[in-house]
């Protein structure tokens, strides 16, 4: 994901955080380390994966809280989710096994989805009630599991409400909704009962994220701000100095960009 320092004074500003200037954004750490990809909770902890397939969490500061060495028992990891750093989801497509983490990133539960017969799922994640939505390929469904590997809920078979299905890679549980972004056919947006609340046609993005009703992504060329329920698209050009960015998170306090080299943090100056 890419992204402009006007486009990121407009997500703050939008979450009730005072107007920045862009030089007051300015670069506080660089956490050295081959990683592959990265998340922050909601706590600003830091979750790396690296190329040996370990999962390492870190402080807001950088310094190392726990480490998760086990991840590649079941193939290549194919997310991590910490909306709840008290319950993490770590998912292995290969094997659509989810495992569940603690803060101290020991294991507590594991979820099988073949025995749900779930054997297709490239879109996992948490919850509103802590509960794992899952986007079975097979059944065209989306699917609520609980702890207990237990299905409870799903939604009508998707090939009867659309000329096709999604094939959505991501999926955000956010501000009362889920959403599913398919990178062909654009965003579904559903409730937390599995009823469509709107499809809206944003194909071709990637780094596909949900902050409130905001809705982010980018192009070669742009970064794009869609809010949910208006016309208010917005584009900016990518900058020169994030065009050799891996990946981009935005939190209300920090941008976090990926590079070859390691995570650079660049934070608010009060």
């Amino acid at each position: 994901m890419r992204i402009s320092y006007l486009f990121v004074i407009g997500v703050l500003l939008m979450q009730g955080v005072s107007a920045q200037r862009a030089s007051d954004f300015t670069l506080s750490k660089t956490l050295r380390g081959e990683f592959t990809s990265f998340t922050v909770d909601n706590l600003g902890n830091i979750y790396v994966l690296n190329k040996v397939g370990q999962l390492k969490k870190l402080s807001p500061n950088g310094d190392s809280l726990a480490v998760f060495n086990d991840v590649r028992r079941f193939g290549k990891v194919s997310f991590v989710d910490v909306t709840n750093p008290l319950k993490i989801v770590v998912y292995y497509r290969e094997f659509t096994m989810i495992i569940e983490l603690d803060r101290f990133l020991n294991i507590v539960n594991t979820i099988d989805l073949r025995k749900l017969n779930i054997l297709q799922a490239k879109a996992v994640g948490l919850g509103y009630d802590n509960n794992v939505w899952v986007y079975d390929e097979l059944d065209a469904k989306l699917k609520r599991i609980g702890d207990d590997g237990s299905l409870v809920d799903q939604t009508t078979d998707f090939r009867l409400l659309f000329d096709s299905a999604p094939d959505p890679s991501v999926l955000r549980d956010q501000g009362g909704y889920v959403y599913l972004y398919d990178t062909a056919k654009g965003v579904y947006i559903f409730d937390h009962y599995g009823a469509l609340k709107n499809h809206l046609a944003l194909p071709g993005w990637k780094d596909f994220d949900v902050l409130d009703k905001n809705m982010l992504g980018r192009d070669a060329h742009s970064f794009f701000r869609y809010q949910q329920g208006t016309l208010d698209m917005q584009e900016e050009p990518i900058p020169a100095y994030a065009l050799d960015a891996q990946q981009v998170r935005i939190t209300p306090s920090a941008i976090y960009v990926l590079k070859k080299t390691g995570l650079e943090v660049y934070t608010r100056q009060l």
